[in-house]
């Protein structure tokens, strides 16, 4: 962010899931209701249902707010970088529209993009990539929502430790994504 406009936003922690309402929840399935309840039922298997309308309600209320941060202006790109421990491009194949699977023995370092255009820039990397420019299956995750509202969205996953693999594939995409 030293060289490049716009803002960023650090995430830190040592769970994966939060808390909403004394439930938890997946944060990367709370960006529409569907995938929410999916989610705090998923994870909170026992909820009780006035705690599960709670936390949907709170998350329905408190929505907006946050995407007014997170979209990002028109002709501009909303960038996430991950990092994981059992999740991997296996994992978004089924639900892919397109797939450029040049890493195979990496599974866990991928781009996952909504917008058609960037992936055609992407599968021309070495490495691993999934198109999702699909609305559906909502499953509460930003990419559907972008693939949804029509924004850019790229999200880089990498494998927990793999920090000079992650930043290898920061400094493909800004050299060669406008």
């Amino acid at each position: 962010m030293h060289d490049h406009e716009g803002v960023a936003y650090i995430v830190t922690g040592k769970d994966r899931n939060v808390e909403i309402r004394s439930a938890k929840i997946d944060p990367n399935r709370m960006f529409s209701q569907e995938g929410a309840e999916r989610s705090l039922h998923s994870l909170n298997p026992n909820i009780d249902p006035e705690q599960l309308i709670a936390a949907l309600d709170y998350l329905d209320g408190e929505r907006e707010k946050l995407l007014k941060h997170l979209i990002p202006p028109k002709g501009s790109r909303l960038f996430a970088l991950h990092n994981n421990r059992d999740y991997s491009v296996q994992d978004e194949l089924a639900s892919s529209d397109q797939t450029s699977i040049k890493q195979p023995a990496q599974p866990r370092n991928f781009f996952l993009c909504t917008d058609p255009k960037d992936y055609e820039v992407l599968k021309q990397s070495p490495f691993n990539v999934v198109l999702q420019s699909k609305p559906d299956p909502d499953d509460g995750s930003l990419s559907r929502l972008a693939a949804r509202r029509g924004f850019r969205y790229i999200n880089l996953e990498c494998a927990i430790g793999e920090y000079e693999a992650q930043l290898e594939r920061v400094r493909w995409l800004d050299d060669r994504l406008a």
